[in-house]
């Protein structure tokens, strides 16, 4: 099959334009990235979007690796002198790999089977003339079969070598092995029980000690856990299906007679399902049901990560971080609005120290000299309690939020070699909680220094393929990193990494150059970077943002291959670029078809007019305030029917989990998501929602939280208040009168 009809296939498959298939196959072919092309590309692909542009190049990946599999047996196959005209007409029309392997099995290299000692036996022509059902009396034509030379003793000696070649040349017909997949997608069952005496080691696996249901409409998260417990030598797990069922059907594909051919052929084809086509078969249920659940547990993992990576920001703003403790302490950080560590100390607020009076003092004191604008907890030990003594301190002022912010994968940030890079002179304590900070003011921009794999939002993640996991995980990092655009004098390495484009090397060698010559003046002094070709630059240079640039593009998502578009909208109305930022009422007096050429049409015309809106518009939503029930601490705290805020943390394929401040997170089964039936958690909630929850179980002992949202508006509404009060609300003052009246009163 040559390249255009695979690109044909395709658009035929994705119901898409073959004329946009092929052009964006071209561009993956040339090296552009899926960010880019699907940005700037708009005319050349008729504006695919990121999706579909994924669906594209993982069909050409996979019909491309089929053509070189089917390449691959015709070649084997004819070096062994078997390829007729008809199998290779059959070999190039196969459309799947299953398909394409049945053809090669009865060809393919393999060890010595009962079928091939009895071929050395000379009695493939018995076995043929009783498949093709020629003779009715196979035991005169077994005689003809008996040697002792050939170890053929006996005329049941001869049968029983014609039925070991029949039942391998059945189990291999690719028709009976694509009927009994169809038997086995269709009333398959899927079953585990557990091994003996290992009930007490496989007690996390109780609910599958005896289970079974049918195999396709087992969840992942079933799959996983079941495939779990089995390699971990807990579970046996066994795929079947009735063979009283099976069998008919081989016979009915098989035999065409009566008589004692069929007698032969049924002992044959009983014999070989049971020792050879049943394994094979259920081996291929298990890695295609095991690839679906893996498939399933990948994308909830994306689909999770994708919302923690692009929950709103609180924005440059100064920031007090406190990662909380009780016996060690709470180690307080101050942060700049560019997340710079200002300062740093401990606080001993909680038992056994209590040195209350003096962690109050040291957090007001780090307010005052900072002016901090808002206040950082992680939401580990203590947290609650952390929370509790910042909002007791009277004297601080109202205006200054205070936001339990997650620490999921903070501590392996703090002893990574990102983190020993930045903070070489600092312990992990110091490093985790300006990590916490710095998630407070760009969640993206932290979360990509953790392996996502750390982060906590996935479902039996250490359990599928991990290098499919991590590549689909770097492309949701990859796809959300451009979508809102790089700070390019600002960004760390470990951003300007995942920028379209440029990946580790060329991250450090911006960073090495920045760190030389200063900040960049202009998105064209990227060309002076060591290894910043021209191809790279086009890909890049959109995703970079320049605040305070030369060019006043150089702070929007309009590339700089459009410049001259833009440049020449401003000379048309007799303007400046700024102008056309700043005034709305000129955009609106351009004619976009005016501007359109060969190469640029309307859609990037479109975009362009939109970005001069908001240039470098960041597309997270706007940061809200959220707070736990001030009530509820810990998990004894709770009883049934307490209704409480949370904020979700983890969605999987059965329910959501909820945290609601007692460091043990709530589960809402799908089953309790909504008053109506719920197919697809993902599509009641979100990791990052604010949400309503009332308690139905509490289970103390093995810290299991059961909650509903059914008869709830899911989404909390949350202040939007500025979180960064006027002037006249608040000032630097504040915090001195408040220091002032607290060392009054410790005086007293």
């Amino acid at each position: 099959m040559n390249e255009a009809r695979l690109h044909f296939k395709i658009a035929d498959y994705l119901n898409l334009n073959s004329k946009d298939v092929t052009a964006t196959i071209n561009l993956l072919d040339e090296g552009a990235t899926i960010p880019f092309i699907s940005r700037y590309r708009k005319e050349v692909t008729g504006s695919l979007d990121e999706v579909q542009i994924i669906q594209i190049r993982d069909e050409i990946e996979r019909l491309r690796a089929l053509q070189q599999r089917r390449e691959s047996i015709l070649k084997s196959i004819e070096s062994q002198g078997k390829l007729s005209e008809e199998l290779k007409a059959e070999i190039v029309a196969a459309e799947t790999l299953s398909k394409l392997e049945d053809l090669y099995l009865p060809y393919k290299p393999r060890r010595r089977t009962k079928a091939t000692i009895a071929r050395e036996k000379g009695l493939e022509p018995l076995a043929q003339l009783i498949l093709e059902q020629r003779s009715n009396d196979v035991f005169t034509e077994a005689e003809k079969y008996i040697s002792e030379e050939k170890e053929v003793p006996s005329v049941l000696d001869a049968l029983q070598g014609a039925r070991d070649i029949i039942a391998e040349t059945v189990s291999e017909n690719p028709l009976v092995r694509e009927t009994m997949r169809e038997l086995y997608k269709k009333s398959g069952i899927i079953k585990s029980r557990i091994i003996k005496g290992k009930e007490e080691a496989g007690e996390k696996f109780e609910d599958y000690f005896e289970w079974e249901e049918k195999l396709m409409t087992c969840p992942s998260h079933r799959m996983l856990a079941m495939r779990r417990g089995e390699k971990e030598d807990i579970l046996i797990l066994d795929i079947l299906v009735d063979s009283e069922e099976a069998l008919p059907l081989i016979q009915h594909k098989i035999i065409t007679t009566r008589g004692e051919c069929a007698n032969q052929l049924k002992e044959a084809i009983e014999e070989g399902y049971k020792r050879l086509l049943q394994p094979s078969i259920e081996a291929e249920m298990r890695l295609l049901t095991k690839q679906q659940a893996e498939e399933k547990a990948i994308t909830v993992f994306a689909d999770n990560l994708r919302e923690l990576l692009l929950a709103s920001p609180l924005g440059q703003k100064t920031i007090l971080a406190l990662d909380p403790g009780f016996k060690s302490g709470c180690k307080v950080v101050a942060l700049n609005k560019e997340g710079k560590l200002l300062e740093e100390t401990v606080i001993y607020p909680h038992e056994p120290q209590r040195r209350l009076h003096e962690a109050e003092m040291i957090v007001l004191a780090f307010c005052q000299r900072h002016n901090v604008e808002a206040i950082a907890i992680g939401n580990g030990t203590a947290s609650r309690e952390t929370e509790q003594f910042i909002r007791n301190i009277d004297v601080l002022p109202k205006s200054i939020p205070v936001i339990v912010v997650s620490e999921a994968g903070a501590s392996v940030y703090s002893a990574s070699d990102v983190a020993r890079e930045e903070f070489p002179d600092k312990d992990v304590t110091v490093r985790g909680a300006v990590s916490i900070g710095r998630r407070l003011a760009d969640p993206l921009a932290e979360l990509v220094k953790i392996d996502p794999k750390s982060i906590g939002v996935g479902q039996y993640q250490h359990d599928v393929d991990q290098t499919h996991l991590k590549n689909k995980l770097d492309e949701v990092v990859g796809s959300c990193v451009n979508a809102i655009g790089v700070e390019l004098n600002t960004a760390s390495k470990q951003l300007l990494s995942y920028v379209s484009g440029i990946g580790p090397v060329l991250a450090q060698n911006i960073i090495d150059y920045r760190n030389e010559k200063g900040a960049f003046s202009s998105r064209k002094k990227l060309l002076e970077v060591p290894r910043m070709g021209e191809k790279v630059f086009e890909q890049c240079a959109g995703f970079l943002r320049i605040r305070n640039g030369i060019h006043p593009l150089d702070k929007s998502s309009v590339h700089p291959e459009s410049y001259h578009i833009v440049e020449k909208m401003a000379v048309d109305l007799n303007c400046t670029i700024d102008d056309l930022i700043q005034e709305k009422e000129l955009r609106k007096r351009l004619n976009l078809n005016n501007y359109v050429t060969d190469t640029v049409g309307l859609p990037t015309l479109k975009d362009i007019l939109k970005e001069l809106e908001k240039p470098g518009h960041d597309p997270r939503k706007n940061f809200e305030v959220f707070s736990f029930d001030e009530h509820v601490r810990e998990i004894n705290d709770l009883h049934e029917g307490m209704r409480l805020p949370g904020i979700v943390t983890n969605v999987t394929n059965f329910g959501a989990f909820v945290d609601i401040g007692v460091h043990q997170d709530g589960l809402v089964h799908i089953s309790q998501l909504a008053d109506e039936f719920v197919d697809d958690p993902n599509k009641i909630v979100k990791v990052g929602q604010k949400v309503w929850v009332n308690v139905t179980e509490v289970d103390a002992k093995r810290k299991r939280i059961a909650l509903t949202m059914k008869g709830e508006v899911q989404t909390l509404k949350t202040s939007k208040s500025k979180l960064v009060p006027k002037e006249e609300e608040y000032n630097p003052n504040d915090l001195n009168s408040a220091l002032a009246a607290l060392k009054n009163k410790f005086k007293k």
